[in-house]
């Protein structure tokens, strides 16, 4: 069987989600703007596909600790309504629809959490989740979590088409970001959406598809 991957953040969505999530936690008071000023250097490197994610994202994760899973998910449920929902490209769903039709089975891939995640996979109706996990016990964060971007994402794809019987031979990967070239190199089909100038420039390389849904 075929699958077809999908990466969030500016590919099925309009806007990135670490930095839409850090502005809706300022506006409700709950960060400051040292933090916001971090969020906005971090959302720089990542562009410039030079930041150290595994150390970004663990420091993230280990400031969670302790915290109640059940706020969390409330509070991404209000984000998602208020300012994720409405950035779902029209072009992507377009997109998700014609594999379907297809017979490909849909997958969201995903570096962002599954608190960001499983809303949008629901709201396009997407059956399969790949994500970053933050890992909870007895409904509070341990502070530990898997990953799911660059090599970690091709991992967890691998383990996932294998449980599946999915081909990734045969399968198609979207995504915006140089970050995930492990995984556009991957698959049988890469499909450069909206994408920075890094992975614009392989993408001509490779003589991969560039589309524009944003």
């Amino acid at each position: 069987m075929r699958a077809a991957f999908f990466d969030m953040d500016r590919t099925l969505l309009r806007v990135d989600t670490a930095m839409s999530w850090t502005q809706f936690l300022y506006a409700r008071g709950e960060i400051g703007k040292r933090t916001i000023a971090k969020a906005v250097y971090w959302s720089t490197l990542y562009k410039l596909a030079i930041l150290d994610m595994d150390t970004v994202f663990s420091r993230l994760a280990a400031d969670l600790r302790g915290d109640l899973e059940d706020e969390m998910i409330a509070k991404a449920e209000v984000w998602y309504r208020q300012h994720v929902e409405p950035e779902i490209a029209p072009a992507a769903r377009v997109c998700v629809e014609h594999h379907r039709q297809a017979g490909d089975v849909i997958v969201l891939a995903t570096g962002s959490t599954q608190y960001a995640a499983r809303p949008v996979a629901r709201g396009i109706g997407i059956d399969h989740v790949l994500s970053s996990v933050l890992h909870v016990e007895a409904g509070l964060f341990t502070g530990g979590a898997t990953p799911c971007f660059g090599t970690h994402k091709v991992t967890l794809a691998e383990r996932w088409a294998a449980e599946h019987e999915i081909d990734l031979a045969a399968s198609t990967f979207y995504s915006d970001s140089y970050n995930d070239r492990p995984m556009l190199e991957r698959v049988g089909t890469a499909v450069a959406v909206n994408p920075d100038g890094r992975l614009r420039r392989l993408a001509r390389l490779r003589g991969w598809r560039v589309q524009q849904w944003a």
